[in-house]
């Protein structure tokens, strides 16, 4: 089953000015927009290297004021392709549908108002506009993108338009309506509309960016006077894009997803949402360095910037859909310093941020993905351009970087709180995950190293040390509780009840756990983790609840990952019912749009239709509308309920896990190493 834009529509979600609340975006593969709590206004129109960072523009007005102001409800609804937003004041309905133009900088509304009274009426309505465009390609490596505050205005008379012009670079941006307003004056546009009962009247509004006038000008043109026809073209191009997923030799990808078929909506919502979660960060820029890339947040911060920790959670996905794409990310990767960033951006290659400790695990998964899916073994002995060294040495050092941070209690010192969780101040040093994550990067490697013919002493030493380490880890674990402990280099021991020990414990080292703690860290889950719709990433049992408030990694909620992830790690154990159950109520949570930076759990506040309800971008919160680790929930749903195990060497097998799930579901055009497969309840057979 191929889902079509339709399938993948938001809830209707109504909210005003001031509520704690993240409106949606969206993206056309070269930049971002974002709706604002307004009929019409739209922020964060950003197409890098050309951007207006979060400024606010085309708000609506009503008799002079300030839509906001007024107080009224609008509702949302977001659909991959547009945002509709609905509301009515004094009898009049409005309605405005928009999108980001095909192939284009620019974004289009379309606005229909109504009159509903019962008999004629006057009304004045119009946009309240500006500019702040600005063209660099050296200022995206930071949390916001660039503006310029002092883009001259001027009416363009010929086109009833205005045109901001940036002083201290080349850009321009094109912002006017269809037809021609009343009223154009440099702030905005204002008609005076006479309609008659149950009459409509339709107007447009394109904002365009360029580096030229000319060019601006173009664009603009060919969309003004056929907003209705452009967002036919893009629901087109969008029921394409999303065939093309799940189509094997489709001619967007190098790859593609397995097709699910299954009459389970909410499993299938999560299967289909968790890779729209990371196809919505597909950037094909012709102004980027790396060629396509997948940027991690969207629309507000980092725009440009892939975290290395973020990509490794859909690292699936990427392994399976543009494995190509995958190659050229670690190779470039290889070619920084991942101890003294989180990631690089795609305007210039270099590196952004500060070292994030989880970066050694992530780069061993991830060869061991990309091989494990493409069976490219060759690859592993690959020089490296721009370095000495081969692939599979790269995966050697990044197996034992943690011996370079070693105390003297054999474990790991990860470093402080910017290296870590950001938001748990005791979570820092020696921690539970990132040492257990080491056990595994050592076993992935003698494997990577085996497969590849150089296994022997070398493999044999790194099977050794895993075994020392994973006796050495077991030190931090909390008896009876299910929970771990960080050590602090004075010595002291801090209880951290927090989910990335839970779900790092259980991804890697499931077999070697006793079915006490196994028993125990479920008990911990159930106790103190888990929520109806989402979950807490941090207990609210914790000694650090007061530190901060962000709900990525704190008591109020959970980063998109953290779920999916312990779903998945519930399944390692075989706690398959407790993890389709949980999944069922999650999969409520994917009714916002891609799932976001973080989402509230249950009773932190409201539930947003039955889900939880994304974060808001705004201080304490400071989370993004989306995450592109999302891709987190279709492996989730390929290893944990279909029970997928590619191996290096011995092939795919699976061991589905369906419990409660509907029997006759099916996953096809499963690709693995050249050739396709199926896997139904029965198992796995070869479609060759």
């Amino acid at each position: 089953m191929i889902p079509e834009v339709g399938d993948l529509k938001s809830s209707a979600m109504t909210h005003r000015f001031g509520d704690c609340f993240n409106p949606p975006g969206l993206t056309n593969f070269l930049g971002v927009v974002q709706a604002v709590v307004d009929l019409t206004g739209l922020r964060c129109l950003n197409f890098p290297p050309f951007g207006t960072s979060d400024t606010v523009s085309g708000t609506f007005v009503i008799d002079g004021r300030h839509f906001p102001s007024l107080g009224i409800p609008v509702t949302f609804t977001w659909y991959p392709d547009r945002i509709l937003r609905e509301a009515s004041y004094k009898g009049f309905h409005y309605t405005s549908v928009t999108a980001l133009a095909l192939n284009k900088m620019s974004a289009v509304t379309e606005i229909t108002i109504e009159n509903r009274t019962g008999e004629t009426r006057k009304i004045e309505v119009g946009l309240r506009i500006q500019g702040r465009v600005t063209k660099s390609t050296d200022s995206w490596a930071a949390f916001l993108p660039p503006q310029e505050l002092n883009n001259t205005a001027r009416i363009d008379h010929e086109r009833g338009a205005v045109v901001f012009s940036a002083q201290q670079s080349r850009a321009v941006s094109i912002q006017g309506m269809y037809p021609r307003a009343d009223s154009v004056r440099k702030n905005g546009f204002r008609y005076v509309l006479n309609l008659h009962p149950g009459e409509k009247q339709q107007i447009s509004y394109v904002s365009t960016i360029a580096e030229t006038e000319s060019e601006a000008h173009s664009a603009y043109d060919k969309l003004i006077r056929d907003v209705t026809g452009e967002l036919d073209r893009v629901r087109e191009n969008w029921n394409a894009e999303l065939k093309a997923i799940y189509t094997p030799g489709n001619g967007r990808y190098a790859g593609h997803l397995p097709e699910l078929d299954t009459t389970d909506t909410e499993i299938r919502k999560l299967y289909w949402m968790g890779a729209l979660g990371v196809i919505y960060f597909r950037r094909d820029s012709s102004f980027s360095v790396l060629g396509r890339t997948y940027d991690t947040l969207m629309p507000r911060y980092w725009q440009t910037v892939t975290f290395i920790w973020d990509y490794f959670l859909s690292m699936q996905v990427h392994a399976l859909l543009d494995p190509g794409v995958m190659r050229k990310y670690l190779e470039h990767w290889m070619c920084t310093d991942t101890h003294q960033h989180f990631g690089t951006e795609y305007l210039t290659g270099g590196p952004v941020g500060n070292w994030y400790s989880v970066n050694d695990f992530a780069m061993v998964s991830m060869v061991r993905e990309y091989t494990r899916w493409t069976g490219d073994l060759v690859w592993l002995e690959k020089p490296v351009a721009g370095t000495n060294k081969r692939v599979i040495d790269f995966l050697g050092d990044y197996a034992q970087q943690w011996k370079n941070f070693q105390s003297a209690n054999k474990l790991a010192d990860y470093g402080g709180i910017n290296n870590l969780l950001e938001c748990v101040s005791t979570y820092t040093h020696e921690v539970a995950s990132l040492n257990v994550a080491n056990v595994h990067n050592m076993r992935v490697a003698a494997d990577l190293m085996e497969a590849s013919g150089r296994g022997g002493p070398r493999s044999d030493k790194l099977r050794q040390e895993s075994e020392r380490l994973l006796e050495a880890v077991q030190s931090l674990y909390v008896e009876t509780k299910g929970y771990w402990q960080a050590r602090h280099p004075d010595g002291e021991m801090y209880e951290v009840r927090h989910c990335y020990d839970l779900l790092t414990v259980l991804n890697t080292i499931p077999d070697d756990l006793s079915e006490q703690q196994k028993a125990e860290m479920v008990s911990f889950f159930k106790r103190e983790i888990q929520t109806a719709t989402w979950m807490r990433a941090l207990s609210p049992a914790d000694e650090n609840v007061l530190f901060d408030v962000r709900p990525d990694h704190q008591w109020t909620g959970a980063y998109p990952a953290w779920p999916s992830e312990t779903a998945r790690g519930l399944y390692r154990i075989g706690a398959a019912d407790l993890a389709f159950n949980w999944l069922k109520g999650l999969a409520r949570s994917a009714n916002q749009g891609p799932f976001a930076q973080a989402h509230f759990a249950d009773g932190v506040v409201n539930l947003e239709e039955g889900g939880a309800s994304k974060a808001p971008s705004d201080t304490p919160y400071i989370t993004d509308w989306a995450c592109s680790s999302s891709g987190s929930w279709v492996t989730v749903i390929l290893e944990g309920i279909f029970g997928l195990r590619a191996s290096l060497t011995n092939g795919l097998t699976a061991k589905p896990q369906f419990a409660s799930f509907d029997p006759r579901a099916s996953l096809r055009n499963i690709a693995y190493q050249g050739d396709l497969y199926t896997v139904t309840k029965d198992g796995i057979t070869s479609q060759n």
